[in-house]
């Protein structure tokens, strides 16, 4: 019995929708499928040029979009130098000098700042192996060698004593 009530509504939706196809004249290019082309029949013709034209920008504005642009491109510019790997695989999340912060917002990864350079090496080990649960981490290190997380935790390390550096 519940094949013969589904074999029928089937036939019935079957049948509408060759039914829709063969009476809709959008489908065939009748005069309802030639609406768009009467849209445009000059008389707002004005209306749709003042919604076009963008609102002209003051100086300040333009000044301000042009800094937004520089810092989302360099992302936020530390006050030391970072080498490139640290660049591309760590400041995206914890910033470009490790403060956990861009542009006065937290960012998604711990502020690494501060930190010595044994405890960033262990955090780093322990992400690796799965010890510390942080599937970006994880993904990030699995290729890496030990030799390139001492790199990393050497550098990051080295965060204060190069602040401190620059800042005389």
């Amino acid at each position: 019995m519940k094949n013969i009530v589904v074999g029928v509504l089937t036939l019935f939706i079957v049948g509408l929708m060759v039914f829709t196809a063969m009476d809709d004249a959008v489908f065939h290019g009748g005069h309802q499928a030639k609406v768009i082309e009467d849209f445009g029949d000059g008389s707002n013709q004005q209306a749709a040029n003042l919604a076009a034209s963008p609102k002209e920008k003051s100086d300040r504005e333009k000044e301000d979009e042009a800094l937004k642009a520089l810092r989302d491109k360099a992302g936020n510019a530390g006050i030391f130098k970072v080498s490139n790997e640290y660049k591309s695989k760590c400041a995206s999340c914890h910033g470009a000098n490790g403060s956990g912060y861009q542009n006065g917002k937290p960012m998604m990864g711990p502020p690494l700042f501060g930190q010595s350079e044994e405890e960033i090496y262990k955090s780093l080990v322990d992400f690796k192996a799965g010890r510390k649960e942080n599937m970006v981490m994880r993904g990030l290190l699995i290729h890496l060698e030990d030799e390139d997380l001492r790199r990393f935790a050497k550098e990051i390390g080295e965060f204060p004593a190069r602040a401190k550096e620059e800042l005389n």
